[in-house]
């Protein structure tokens, strides 16, 4: 079976991401970002929201365990943040019900929602730029960047939150990573 572990980076949906995967079938488990990157044992990894790009405890050093990641809204901040990209203030500010174009309809992660879908997204901070290696995969109307991928390392972000009920097709989101992380398990092997 495969193991996700998410990341609490304090967000206020964070029970709502593990809840979904266990709900799927997963074994999941929540540790706090602060757990020492050798106790992460997992096929798969996801970045929580949270309120503070400051408290990000160790989630640096997950984006190196070579395991597939996702980055939720401050999840995926961080990793444009740490690796080269670049975050900045929304214009659109607080959390709104969001239309996000897909722009890639063989994306891993998103390419089964293609053309379109209906999110629930903070846009109070967004990423400006991807990082190097990263593809822009979705957008708004209010975002630029709602989210990217990096599928020769396995790392995707969403801006919004597919663990949400607000959100249409947020457990589509979930099965998509589940699949790239028993992919990458099976080949490991």
């Amino acid at each position: 079976m495969t193991r996700i572990d998410v990341i609490d980076n304090h967000g206020q949906f964070t029970h709502l991401e593990q809840r979904a995967l266990r709900d799927m079938g997963v074994d999941v488990s929540l540790r706090d970002n602060t757990t020492p990157p050798e106790e992460i044992d997992a096929d798969g990894i996801v970045l929580s929201g949270g309120p503070d790009m400051d408290d990000i405890g160790n989630c640096p050093e997950y984006l190196d365990l070579d395991v597939p990641v996702l980055g939720i809204c401050l999840g995926m901040q961080l990793i444009a943040d740490e690796l080269g990209g670049r975050v900045g203030g929304g214009e659109y500010g607080g959390y709104a019900d969001v239309t996000v174009d897909i722009l890639d309809e063989d994306d891993p992660l998103l390419g089964s929602l293609y053309p379109e879908t209906r999110v629930w997204a903070s846009h109070a901070d967004e990423v400006k730029e991807v990082p190097p290696g990263f593809e822009r995969t979705a957008t708004s109307d209010v975002c630029g960047v709602e989210a990217m991928s990096n599928t020769d390392e396995s790392i995707y972000g969403v801006q919004w939150h597919p663990e949400v009920a607000h959100t249409e097709e947020g457990e589509e989101v979930f099965e998509n990573f589940l699949s790239v992380c028993d992919k990458q398990s099976v080949a490991r092997q």
